[in-house]
């Protein structure tokens, strides 16, 4: 009999164990939105995150039957939702979207998600889109070692505080276009599989691409760097789009010019 009963114990133990390794977006946007920090390890994210509750945006909308469903023009109007609790991920996977932008055809609507404190997606893999375009990062925030397997784009992100980009990997275009980083940011051995876009991009405390892996085309077009610029062993396969670059007030070419003499 205590045999069977171990048994049993073991039994419900190990399937707690197996469902506690898959966490559902929606709970972690339940607990974002009762103002509770997110930590999660070497988790499986199912569903959707999308960080700027559009879905529930346009439910309440439509509860109080407002005008603005039924508007119906090109433009876009900007709804934003300040996530104010740190979030961190470390290892985790996310096995679907994870958006912090959202332009929604149906409302005529733009949904977009910015960060009040830490965010961190440490040793994370993306496997759909990572979509932060237009987001203000207000604190720290980490994606080293992130894998983005889908669709991606920072454009036009601001970061405020430290961010880090180290050891990082994205298989798809890989957009910082319009991108702000008003501190030094580290994208050091960094893989880009195809194209990287840094047009007009703003480094306004420097930025190291040491070791980055640029395998297609890299587009710099417009780029400004102030402070450190380290392109140690930086690797580029196809072309690098240069023009009116400027590295310390100084052209690209020039720069290179500099450096290597």
């Amino acid at each position: 009999m205590k045999n069977i009963i171990f048994a049993i114990v073991v039994f419900f133990a190990t399937g707690i164990s197996y469902t506690q390794e898959n966490i559902q977006a929606s709970e972690i946007i339940k607990a974002i939105k009762a103002g509770e920090d997110i930590k999660y390890s070497n988790k499986t994210i199912i569903g959707q995150l999308d960080f700027t509750l559009m879905e529930e945006t346009i439910k309440e909308k439509t509860k109080k039957k407002s005008s603005w469903w039924n508007k119906k023009n090109n433009s876009y109007n900007t709804i934003n939702n300040n996530v104010k609790v740190a979030i961190s991920f470390t290892n985790c996977t996310f096995k679907d979207n994870v958006l912090a932008y959202v332009a929604d055809e149906d409302s005529g609507e733009t949904f977009k998600a910015d960060f009040d404190k830490d965010i961190k997606f440490i040793n994370c893999k993306f496997k759909s889109k990572a979509m932060f375009k237009y987001s203000k990062f207000n604190d720290d925030s980490d994606f080293s070692g992130a894998t983005f397997l889908g669709d991606t784009t920072f454009k036009y992100s601001k970061f405020y505080k430290n961010i880090d980009f180290s050891h990082s990997f994205f298989s798809e275009i890989a957009t910082f276009k319009y991108a702000i980083f008003t501190t030094n940011v580290n994208f050091e051995s960094t893989i880009f599989e195809s194209s990287a876009i840094f047009k007009y991009t703003k480094f306004n405390d420097g930025v190291s691409f040491k070791d980055v892996n640029f395998k297609e085309d890299l587009n710099i077009k417009y780029m400004n760097v102030s402070s450190a610029f380290n392109i140690s062993n930086m690797k580029v396969g196809y072309e690098i789009d240069d023009k009116y670059t400027k590295i310390n007030g100084k052209n690209f070419s020039k720069y290179l010019l500099e450096r290597n003499n």
